[in-house]
């Protein structure tokens, strides 16, 4: 596999430069517009001016969590629990649903003061005592299990009372009030990402009804965010980098309108861009629902896109399912054929990350006009920064 060099994907990003908050109305942030290998800008507000009619706009609906709970030992001791990911049940929502337990793989802050005793804190927002007790640790993670003394009460209230919205940790700030709203994309619904799809956060209803009345299908997908999204690359060669496993779920109507709309299609987000590019490889083996990371390299693929979606949707009409639910570690980067999406809606991403090098893939290595032009034309950048409309 030819090296990808991940220090050709660095650039300057001053400190002032990275959007510490939002600007008051989300849909007045700045578009970077490329197209046909030029750049211009414009209000995001704008942006339906820049999507063709009978196109299909794709947005990820999953929902931020308040996962980072913060605990003191009767020592004094503070610990940082991170919920990161559920173990038991695995589903997202059954995990967030359950009223006597649960599992989560959990970054875990301090764990050297955290022993083997269990943790009991009153909560009596909920009237419930709730035990928090530290398992196995795999890598740099633990299986922390959650119980409490009251049925009437979901793991999802516990995070709401206890728990902390986790902004990302570029912005080196403590999350604010504010935060619980404007780190959340008016859209979402589906609960499970421990980071904002922040494409998304742009949008307002009334974009969205501009877009719509244009002609302009909406459709919705999940993927849950996971703290990997974060992990910078610390390979030289970015090949050598690990990535992170997410989990999709995309319902079988929304495939068969990709289907219909294909040649057409717009992603919101790396997020959506990763599950819909997933769907394609899915479609080869729709028995076996992941997608590995290098999946789309080691092999020569045949089947049209057409076919692989619609395999999919044969698939899951035979097993009765309304939705599929699968597992994706795709690594989009330079030299990946695009099947699916044809325009993507994304901010600015950092330096030397995994995001860069799937922006790099889709303008076909022109990254440096667009964030050289961001740069110079006062763009603000990363999760609250501006917005751009890249078309391939």
């Amino acid at each position: 596999m030819k090296p990808i060099y991940i220090a050709d994907y660095n650039y300057p990003l001053p400190e002032e430069r990275i959007a510490k908050y939002p600007l008051a109305e989300r849909d007045h942030s700045k578009l970077l517009v490329y197209c046909n290998g030029k750049v211009s800008e414009d209000k995001f507000y704008n942006i339906g001016d820049y999507i063709a009619p009978h196109s299909l706009l794709v947005y990820n609906n999953t929902r931020v969590i308040q996962a980072r709970m913060e605990f003191h030992k009767p020592s004094g001791a503070r610990i940082e629990v991170f919920c990161l990911e559920p173990i038991a049940p695995h589903d997202y929502q059954l995990s967030l649903g359950s009223t006597t337990g649960c599992t989560w793989k959990c970054m875990v802050g301090n764990a050297k003061k955290w022993h083997d005793e269990s943790l009991e804190f009153r909560v009596e927002s909920l009237a419930i005592t709730l035990r928090v007790c530290k398992g196995d640790k795999h890598g740099n993670t633990y299986e922390v299990h959650f119980s409490w003394d009251n049925e009437s009460v979901s793991f999802a209230e516990i995070l709401d009372a206890v728990g902390e919205l986790p902004i990302p940790p570029y912005l080196n700030r403590k999350t604010e009030e504010s935060d619980k709203r404007t780190y959340q994309t008016v859209y979402s619904r589906i609960k499970g990402s421990v980071a904002a799809p922040t494409a998304g956060l742009h949008f307002t209803e009334r974009v969205l009804a501009d877009i719509r009345s244009r002609g302009i299908g909406t459709e919705e997908v999940t993927l849950h965010v996971g703290a990997g999204t974060f992990l910078p690359v610390k390979t030289a060669d970015a090949n050598e980098h690990t990535m992170h496993t997410e989990i999709i779920a995309v319902p079988k109507i929304a495939i068969t309108h990709i289907i219909r709309n294909l040649g057409r299609i717009v992603a919101v987000g790396t997020t959506s861009m990763r599950t819909l590019e997933s769907l394609y490889f899915i479609g080869c083996h729709p028995e076996n629902p992941t997608v590995g990371q290098f999946e789309p390299y080691e092999h020569t693929f045949t089947v049209s896109v057409e076919d692989s979606l619609q395999a999919i949707v044969d698939y899951l009409e035979a097993t009765g399912q309304e939705t599929l639910h699968a597992e994706t570690q795709i690594m989009i980067k330079p030299d990946y054929i695009f099947r699916v999406v044809n325009q993507l809606i994304t901010n600015f991403h950092q330096p030397q990350s995994t995001l860069l090098l799937l922006v790099s893939a889709f303008v076909n290595g022109n990254w440096k006009t667009i964030y050289d032009y961001a740069l110079s034309h006062d763009f603000r950048f990363l999760s609250y920064g501006d917005s751009s409309i890249l078309t391939r």
